[in-house]
C-alpha cells in the first residue's frame, strides 16, 4: 500500500460521525425546515433582494440554494443528478465541487416566484426528512471526502451538515434583512451545543466559553485556557469563516 493509500485508509477509519442519535437528527431536521419556511414566508420584496452577505448571492439566490439542498435530500435521483452535473462543471472549470453544486441549485430554482419557492420548501421538506433519516445503515456508514474538511460518513452529512447548513443561512438571512431569528434552547441550542463539542474536539485545547442568547450556555474544558464570551450565533458565524476570528475561533467547523 502506498503512503497516500495508507493515509486515505486511515482517514476513512476516522471519518466524522454524528454525535447524537437519529431520532434527535430527525427532530432537528423537521424543525429546521419549518423554521426556514416560516422565515421565507415573512420576507418582503425588498428583503428578498437584499445582499445575503455571501459573495454573489442576494437572499433570493440563497433561498434557491437552500431549496436545492432540500430537493437533494428528498430524492436519490435528484442527488445523483446534481452530483454528476456539479462534478462535470467543477472538472471543466477547475473549481470546487461544492461551489458548482450550490450554483446549480440557484439556477435550478431561479424560475420560481418567491411564494412558489416558499411553498416548495414546505412541500418537499417532509420527504427530505424521510430521505435523510431513512438512509439505509450500509449507506450511512459509507465515507466521503469533503474537499475542505477531510473524511465524513454519509450519516454525518445527512444528520448534521444538512441541518447546520439551513440553520446558518437563516442567520445570514436575518442579519441581512432584519427579520427575526427564532431561537430556542430546544432546537437552536442543541445545534449550537453540538457545534461547540465538535469545535472543542477539533482544537483539543483548554477553554472556557460563554455564549449568550436562547441558544447559548457555558462550556469549559481543562484549566487556564482561552476565555471567550460572545453571542451564540456570532460564535457559529466565526467558526464558519463568516465573522472575525482569532485564537481558538480560527478552528473552523463545517456548516
Amino acid at each position: 500500500m502506498s503512503v497516500q493509500e495508507s493515509r486515505q485508509a486511515t482517514g476513512k477509519k476516522q471519518a466524522r460521525r454524528p454525535a447524537f442519535d437519529r431520532d434527535v437528527a430527525e427532530r432537528l431536521a423537521t424543525t429546521e425546515y419549518q423554521r426556514v419556511a416560516d422565515l421565507l414566508g415573512l420576507l418582503t420584496p425588498e428583503q428578498w433582494a437584499a445582499d445575503s452577505g455571501c459573495p454573489g448571492w442576494d437572499v433570493r439566490a440563497m433561498a434557491g440554494h437552500m431549496l436545492g439542498m432540500i430537493q437533494v435530500a428528498a430524492s436519490r435521483r435528484e442527488l445523483v443528478r446534481q452530483q454528476l452535473a456539479s462534478a462535470r462543471t467543477a472538472k471543466r472549470d477547475g473549481g470546487l465541487l461544492v461551489d458548482a453544486l450550490t450554483a446549480l441549485q440557484v439556477r435550478k430554482n431561479a424560475g420560481l416566484s418567491t411564494s412558489e419557492l416558499t411553498a416548495e420548501v414546505r412541500r418537499v421538506a417532509p420527504r427530505a426528512v424521510k430521505g435523510r433519516v431513512g438512509l439505509p445503515a450500509f449507506l450511512r456508514s459509507q465515507t466521503m471526502q469533503d474537499e475542505q474538511d477531510g473524511w465524513w460518513t454519509y450519516a454525518y452529512l445527512m444528520d448534521v451538515i444538512l441541518t447546520r447548513d439551513p440553520f446558518m443561512h437563516r442567520i445570514d438571512i436575518t442579519r441581512a434583512t432584519g427579520a427575526p431569528m427564532v431561537a430556542t434552547a430546544e432546537h437552536e441550542g442543541v445545534i449550537v451545543d453540538d457545534v461547540v463539542h465538535e469545535w472543542a474536539g477539533r482544537h483539543g485545547m483548554p477553554f472556557t466559553l460563554e455564549l449568550s442568547g436562547p441558544a447559548g450556555g457555558r462550556w469549559q474544558h481543562g484549566e487556564g485556557g482561552e476565555r471567550l464570551s460572545m453571542d451564540a450565533f456570532d460564535f457559529c458565524r466565526a467558526l464558519s469563516g463568516r465573522g472575525p476570528a482569532t485564537g481558538l475561533l480560527t478552528t473552523q467547523v463545517p456548516f
